[in-house]
């Protein structure tokens, strides 16, 4: 799955959501409470994710809010 996010301390943290976040490479101690949910969550082949990114030190990260089921999957489950 492709990332709007690249890892780097080349450059400063940006957000310019849709087009590409600038992160630090590792989250800081003020990330466990002041990330914030960007935007509406997105489909990518199977999966349906949601960008979230500290308002503090600008640490991005991509969740994975679950995986969309084809057919024969369903089925299996229904069946197993």
């Amino acid at each position: 799955m492709p990332s709007l996010v690249p890892d780097t301390e080349e450059q400063p943290p940006t957000s310019r959501y849709a087009h590409q976040i600038i992160s630090p490479p590792q989250a800081g101690a003020c990330c466990f409470s002041a990330m914030e949910w960007l935007e509406t969550p997105q489909r990518y082949d199977r999966w349906v994710f949601q960008y979230r990114r500290c308002r503090r030190c600008g640490f991005a990260v991509q969740v994975i809010l679950s995986e969309i089921l084809d057919a024969a999957s369903i089925t299996r489950l229904r069946v197993g």
